[in-house]
């Protein structure tokens, strides 16, 4: 048979095991889902670049008409206004799309890339 001191030798090494990978996974996850976000937002710029060669404007969340695929929505918003589309003062008028973390995300923050292919916050890209 076991002894209680093997049997407790044996639960203090399991728990050491779980205080290291717990974080570490839920780590992984989160640089998983930011990755998803990424494509996502990339996607994004692809497509008013090509709204922007159709109509010469860029679209706004409405008429552009994106879903946000299911695996990010759980942890990213597109708010009605996640696409600003400021005109700077000189031509060529310009975008920045935003996604807004949210749930277990938030902690991670928000994405966004304009449409000079500046993306923030550059540590996270």
């Amino acid at each position: 048979g076991f002894t209680l001191i093997e049997l407790m030798v044996t639960l203090v090494i399991i728990a050491i095991i779980a205080a290291i990978a717990i974080p570490a996974y839920r780590q992984s996850v989160i640089k998983g889902n930011r990755r998803a976000a990424q494509s996502v937002l990339l996607e994004i710029v692809n497509r008013e670049q090509q709204y922007f060669t159709a109509n010469r404007v860029y679209a706004d969340v409405a008429t552009l008409g994106y879903q946000l695929p299911p695996e990010v929505d759980a942890n990213y918003d597109l708010p009605a206004d996640g696409i600003d589309l400021g005109n700077p003062a000189p031509p060529p008028p310009g975008f920045t799309v935003t996604l807004t973390a949210t749930g277990s995300q938030a902690s991670d923050g928000d994405l966004s890339i304009d449409s000079l292919g500046t993306k923030t916050p550059e540590e996270k890209w």
